[in-house]
């Protein structure tokens, strides 16, 4: 067997489709104005995700990257909060526009893209 294949079969090593990678946000604005820290938790996504939003949702593919990474915006409360019918309505009426391509940036982060994850092995 492989080097490779015997590192990767190690079973310290996670199933992507079963634990994605958690990490939590403050989003400054909201913290000042509420005077105290507004943090919100996002998950990276699984591969078949990430490809199923690029393909249907062309203009809006960061509300939606964000929806997909981040549980709590698709609470009903907000919609009810809101007065809307959809979770991309509240995240527009909640955050402003580079809030949500930072927060959609960081859930790609979280998918492995957005950095760099290999490099070149000199011989």
């Amino acid at each position: 067997m492989s080097k490779f294949l015997d590192q990767i079969l190690r079973p310290e090593l996670p199933d992507l489709a079963k634990n994605q990678q958690e990490k939590t946000y403050e989003i400054k604005r909201l913290s000042k104005l509420l005077g105290e820290p507004v943090t919100v938790t996002l998950r990276g996504l699984p591969y078949g995700r990430v490809q199923d939003l690029e393909r249907l949702n062309g203009n809006e593919l960061e509300i939606h990257i964000l929806l997909a990474g981040c549980e709590e915006l698709r609470d009903p409360a907000l919609l009810t909060k809101y007065g809307v019918a959809t979770p991309d309505e509240v995240v527009k009426r909640l955050l402003l526009p580079g809030e949500i391509t930072a927060l959609s940036k960081a859930v790609e982060g979280l998918c492995g893209y957005r950095q760099t994850t290999i490099k070149e092995v000199k011989n």
